[in-house]
């Protein structure tokens, strides 16, 4: 049984210009205190064409970790826009808040988000080089894609299947979270080549 729930997560700032900071409200529930820190990461998907174009924007450790409810807000730098494709600029992209223990990934959540110009004639005739200071980041906040996998919270616990991944999640009551397929759960873990693809088609 995990140890540690997400229950919750707001999106905070939203929508905002691109080169603000991110900004999430994270509401978690822990069943037992944890002697070891939460790594938490927030990662910006610059590419659906490869992984190398990721960024992780920062990361917090939280711990050790009483048992009981907490929350907090994650902050992190919008993403070295030197590093962001040009052809990947403008349109739909993905941001990843992942949490481990123990260095193991036990949830991992997906935010579409869409970079546009605010100026009319800028989305009519877009630049050839991206001027970041004029677009608008406007992050789905109401349609998070949730993947949780099962983990070694103990020592004398058994070892988990090699992929790990919990297909039937289903949401808690006061979670604003939707249930996620199989095939988008999987697709989501890796958040690679296929992983922008396939949550454009939901």
């Amino acid at each position: 049984m995990a140890k540690v729930q997400l229950s919750n997560v707001v999106v905070l700032n939203n929508p905002s210009p691109f080169l603000n900071p991110f900004q999430f409200e994270l509401t978690f529930e822990c069943i037992e205190d944890l002697n070891e820190d939460l790594e938490w990461k927030m990662i910006y998907v610059g590419s659906a064409e490869s992984e190398e174009h990721d960024q992780i924007l920062d990361t917090i450790y939280v711990g050790p970790v009483p048992e009981g409810r907490h929350m907090f807000v994650f902050e992190a730098n919008p993403p070295d826009v030197s590093k962001i494709p040009v052809q990947d600029a403008v349109g739909v992209t993905v941001v990843l808040l992942t949490c481990c223990y123990r260095n193991q990934e036990f949830v991992r959540v997906g935010y579409f988000i869409n970079n546009e110009y605010t100026d009319p004639e800028l989305q009519e005739n877009p630049p050839a080089t991206p001027q970041f200071d004029k677009m608008t980041r406007n992050i789905l906040g109401t349609e998070p894609r949730v993947t949780r996998f099962k983990i070694n919270w103990d020592d004398s616990e058994q070892p988990t299947t090699s992929n790990g991944i919990q297909s039937n999640y289903h949401e808690n009551e006061d979670s604003n979270f939707q249930e996620m397929d199989d095939e988008v759960s999987s697709l989501l873990s890796a958040h690679g080549d296929n992983s922008l693809s396939a949550m454009e088609v939901l």
